[in-house]
């Protein structure tokens, strides 16, 4: 009997990882992966919740998969799968749901689902979750970077964020084991490796094992790759685990680190752990101890009773730091978050507006910093390789979208490239 799956990953990389565990194990099922879409026996969908439209998004990527499909078995997995397993199970076409900790199960009842004449829910309160279940994996389509899982769970109260209760508590991978993964990933020949997790920067071990410990273990076991730190908390990124970064040439000089608004208000109503004034320091200090450092910044627009005033003060804020881009997201109520219940809600015009304008101001600097950085020599892993003209597409270290003339042999290797000319939307660059 043939066996087929489709799948289709909304929301974060994490979600990505995991997605790619689920593959692996279908894989070992016998199951071939085709485009959703396409005829299949079984299609899977990891959902996100973070925002409204998330929930709508799922709902149209089912019936897009079924419509390819009409007698595939559908599981949903996830974030929204796990807050809202009941509506899941009402869509038509949906054979199983699975919550955050049984999503890698799937592969366990995958043959069964056609047999089955409703649907099952596989849903378990993540209040009380202890185990931990990450791996290194590889992200479909993404053979030289791989994505190590070290982390899962938030115990932070932001008034926005339904990831507390759709992760669980926060628990971690031992120290051990990760370093098992690290050396295994240099067996498999990657050149990068991203550390992840819903709060990377709370990592805890059985034993009390901190971040910076993770960090400090990793940068002595002379690792054949780099290795870049998906996203932290900017009250858990401390200036141990900074100078770590910018002193080791295995760590890629990025930091990611959320600050949702630039206003002291707004990140009190948050329930946010820092203050614009603690937020800044870590920003001079990342600046001060790595100049040619990518820093992306998370910043939530249109939160209730952001005035205009405090949407100004958030601007002048964001303006003085020293960022490279943002990450703007529109704020949408989510059911269930204290957030919701507030007073000041924010017509949906004026948040489009206030997206956009910081969607510009990004894209602003990000040249600016392109353009600092010209005439430097870079390390770049590509990506991409056009075949018609030998045009090869990555990333630097430092975060800058690079294309370079090479031979196929070069693609997904490291190479030192000089950055000659800011394009489009990428940095025009030469071999070295």
């Amino acid at each position: 009997m043939q066996k087929r799956v489709a799948f289709h990953t909304l929301g974060c990389k994490l979600n990505q990882v995991e997605t790619s565990v689920i593959k692996n194990k279908l894989r070992q099922k016998g199951y071939t992966e085709v485009e959703l879409g396409q005829e299949a026996e079984l299609i899977v969908i990891n959902t996100c919740t973070v925002t409204e439209t998330a929930d709508t998004e799922c709902r149209q990527i089912i019936r897009r998969g079924l419509k390819g499909a009409p007698t595939a078995s559908v599981a949903v997995a996830g974030c929204y799968s796990q807050l809202q397993p009941e509506k899941v199970a009402s869509i038509e076409g949906v054979k199983a749901v699975f919550g955050n900790i049984n999503k890698t199960h799937i592969a366990n009842i995958a043959d069964e689902m056609s047999q089955w004449t409703s649907p099952k829910v596989f849903v378990n309160d993540m209040a009380t979750a202890t185990g931990f279940e990450g791996a290194a994996t590889q992200v479909f389509g993404e053979r030289s970077r791989a994505y190590l899982k070290l982390q899962d769970g938030c115990e932070y109260s932001c008034t926005y964020c339904t990831i507390p209760a759709a992760r669980g508590p926060a628990r971690a991978m031992e120290m051990q084991a990760i370093a098992y993964e690290c050396m295994r990933l240099a067996d498999q020949g990657f050149h990068e490796v991203i550390l992840t997790g819903i709060n990377l920067g709370e990592y805890r071990s059985s034993n009390g094992h901190r971040f910076i410990d993770v960090l400090t273990m990793m940068d002595g076991l002379s690792l054949p790759y780099r290795v870049r730190i998906s996203s932290i908390e900017p009250n858990t990124l401390s200036r141990e685990i900074i100078d770590l970064v910018a002193s080791s040439d295995l760590f890629a000089p990025h930091f990611h680190v959320p600050l949702q608004s630039g206003s002291s208000d707004i990140l009190k109503s948050m329930k946010r752990r820092y203050n614009p004034e603690m937020y800044r320091r870590t920003m001079e200090s990342i600046r001060a101890t790595k100049s040619d450092a990518a820093i992306g910044i998370d910043v939530i627009v249109g939160y209730p009773g952001e005035t205009d005033a405090l949407f100004d003060e958030s601007v002048a804020f964001i303006q003085s730091m020293p960022f490279t881009y943002l990450h703007v997201f529109t704020y949408s109520e989510r059911s269930g978050t204290p957030a919701a219940l507030l007073p000041g809600r924010v017509s949906e015009a004026i948040r489009k507006e206030r997206t956009r304008l910081l969607r510009s101001m990004s894209k602003e600097r990000e040249r600016e910093f392109w353009t600092k950085q010209l005439g430097t020599v870079r390390t770049a892993i590509s990506d991409q390789y056009d075949r018609s003209n030998d045009l090869l597409r990555g990333y630097t270290e430092n975060y800058i979208p690079v294309r370079f003339t090479g031979r196929p042999a070069l693609h997904r290797t490291p190479v030192k490239v000089r950055l000659t000319d800011v394009g489009q939307s990428w940095v025009n660059a030469e071999l070295v």
